[in-house]
């Protein structure tokens, strides 16, 4: 890839709308450029023989069965409420 320009790096700070003064698209020229010149070193690499991963880790589903159990029933729920009427929870209106 060509060096990263100083335009290139103006667009990019508009996108993603920050103000940044010419002493900083100097300094930010010149660090993009070196991460973009790292980060093709590996198009250097072989993985001619590497398969291809989703995750860099081999993980796999780690929860729990989800099986359906009883839960409390409604009444001894409401005996917990601070505040309940005509079998519900009653809470602060939050809408005028």
């Amino acid at each position: 890839m060509s060096e990263i320009s100083k335009e290139q790096v103006k667009h990019v700070a508009h996108l993603a709308r920050l103000a940044i003064t010419e002493e900083e698209v100097e300094k930010m020229t010149k660090q993009l450029g070196d991460i973009i010149e790292y980060a093709e070193l590996l198009n250097d690499l072989d993985t001619e023989n590497v398969e291809p991963t989703t995750h860099v880790l081999n993980l796999k589903n780690v929860m729990r069965k989800d099986n359906p159990r009883e839960w409390i029933n409604k009444e001894d729920a409401l005996n917990n409420a601070p505040d309940k009427k005509d079998g519900q929870f009653r809470v602060p209106s939050i809408l005028e």
